[in-house]
């Protein structure tokens, strides 16, 4: 087992953030574990080619109080800037490691990954964010048609086909106004009007249903699909059923309670617990990043990594430093 003082988990913008914190404050360089083959997995994997990365959330501008900050800019810009981060600070990163046990032994922590790969660590913090699994639906998706239904977008653009995309948010219309571009869609939503788009996305969005680009489906519940040849057969409650070649869910993240809650983690109901600096209920065991935030902002997982680092520094410097 490989001792060290500090252990991330999540090569995301809070774990980056929290490496680099704990790093340019002195303290022992952290070993940061990250269960995919780059960091920022969920910009990668969710975010299209040449999305917009917004510093602020809805408008809301939040102050830097760390050392990481960033202007608006591009997917593939925020991304470069990152690996800059990581080569600049001369983070230690081992990817394909995903976390699957935190155990607390005799006060320290022995983290286990999927890859074989075992630390022990006076301190962690859990970056791991809400996106690691995209929110499902309740109903069954059959067998037959799961090549057909998506939870994000393909790298290989679709062309000429009738899509449905299902969400509320700014990844649901922002999908529809991407997708439409080539092909027919229409956007369900359970809701009767949209309270969850920012301004900007809304303005488009309302520009390609006035175009006929996009069609609204709203209030609609779907409860359940079906196969139809090669199409998806969708069945709404109390409405007429409709096919489509291609099925999208923009639902949100889900916190991931059971790992946490494995470890000890305290939750009030859906929420972990955990004090001004991250801390929860376990002492040295932190959170940063969507964990801790009411809304998710990477300026906001930025300043949660700063906040960890105070927490780390006033509670437990003789610990980790070097």
């Amino acid at each position: 087992m490989e001792r060290k003082k500090i252990v991330v988990i999540g090569a995301g913008p809070a774990g980056i953030a929290a490496a680099v914190e704990v790093k340019e404050a002195g303290l022992a360089p952290a070993v940061v574990v990250e269960k995919a083959g780059h960091a920022c997995d969920t910009i990668v994997r969710f975010y299209r080619d040449g999305k917009r990365v917004d510093a602020d959330y809805q408008k809301v501008k939040v102050a830097q109080q760390g050392l990481l900050s960033f202007a608006t800019e591009s997917k593939e810009e925020f991304l470069a800037e990152m690996d800059s981060v990581i080569n600049r600070h001369v983070l230690d990163i081992r990817y394909n490691q995903e976390c699957h046990k935190i155990e607390v032994k005799n006060d320290t922590f022995h983290i286990h990954t999927a890859g074989g790969l075992s630390l022990e660590a006076n301190i962690v913090v859990a970056a791991i964010g809400i996106f690691g699994k995209p929110v499902r639906p309740a109903y069954p998706i059959p067998k037959e048609l799961r090549d057909k239904i998506l939870f994000s977008l393909p790298k290989e653009p679709l062309d000429g086909k009738d899509v449905l995309v299902v969400g509320g948010g700014d990844s649901a219309a922002e999908a529809a106004c991407f997708l439409c571009q080539k092909n027919r869609v229409t956007l369900s939503y359970r809701r009767p009007n949209f309270f969850r788009i920012n301004e900007i996305n809304m303005c488009t969005l309302n520009g390609c249903c006035c175009e006929g680009k996009v069609k609204t489906k709203m209030p609609s519940d779907i409860e359940g699909l079906e196969p139809e040849g090669k199409r998806i057969k969708v069945l709404f409650n109390n409405d007429t059923p409709l096919s489509f070649d291609v099925l999208f869910y923009f639902l949100g993240g889900s916190t991931p309670q059971v790992f946490l809650e494995n470890a000890g983690v305290r939750f009030s109901g859906r929420k972990p617990q955990a004090d001004e600096c991250g801390e929860t209920n376990i002492p040295r065991l932190f959170l940063a990043g969507d964990l801790v935030l009411d809304r998710g902002s990477i300026m906001g997982a930025f300043n949660s990594a700063y906040l960890v680092k105070n927490g780390i520094l006033s509670r437990y410097r003789e610990l980790v430093t070097v």
